[in-house]
């Protein structure tokens, strides 16, 4: 394990963001995104992210971005406006390693500083063990898989949902 420091991201890491995201387009059915947006696509949208007051992270190791994570509106009706979404992209050189871990854990702690009451991860392709068992161990709990709602790579994917609360729910 090595150890990882977590920071907010700034507009120089795009470009190690995008490489990182474009792993995951092409290669995988993490995201059910078919084609790797461009950089100024990407930074339109972690500048929405940040506009929300949430957070979008990056993950160094030795210096090096090796990982990132944003926090974003689960749905934009104002019924959902404590209700925030992850998303996690490691390194596929680092998987494994505890950088999943260590964004994963910092993105809660954030949001748990602002209004949010719920956590939901969409997480796609219902083998996706790692993503799950990442979410499992911080708390998540299952509670749903909507069956074959993507196709990508000429096969139908699932997409698992998993949700954590952030915090006591004040009613």
């Amino acid at each position: 394990m090595r150890d990882f420091a977590v920071r907010s991201s700034t507009p120089e890491d795009l470009g190690e963001i995008l490489r990182i995201y474009r792993h995951y387009v092409l290669n995988t059915s993490s995201t059910f995104e078919v084609e790797a947006p461009t950089r100024e696509e990407m930074a339109k949208r972690r500048a929405s992210v940040l506009a929300l007051g949430l957070p979008y992270l990056a993950c160094e190791a030795g210096g090096v971005l090796v990982g990132y994570a944003y926090a974003n509106a689960y749905r934009p009706r104002a019924a959902y406006r404590f209700t925030v979404e992850d998303s996690i992209y490691v390194d596929p050189a680092y998987a494994g390693r505890g950088c999943g871990l260590a964004l994963l854990s910092a993105l809660i702690a954030e949001c748990e500083q602002g209004p949010w009451q719920q956590m939901i991860a969409v997480i796609g392709d219902s083998s996706n063990a790692a993503s799950i068992g990442l979410h499992k161990k911080v708390g998540f709990r299952e509670v749903g898989i909507l069956r074959s709602v993507g196709f990508k790579f000429e096969r139908w994917v699932d997409s698992v949902l998993m949700q954590r609360e952030l915090q006591s729910i004040k009613r």
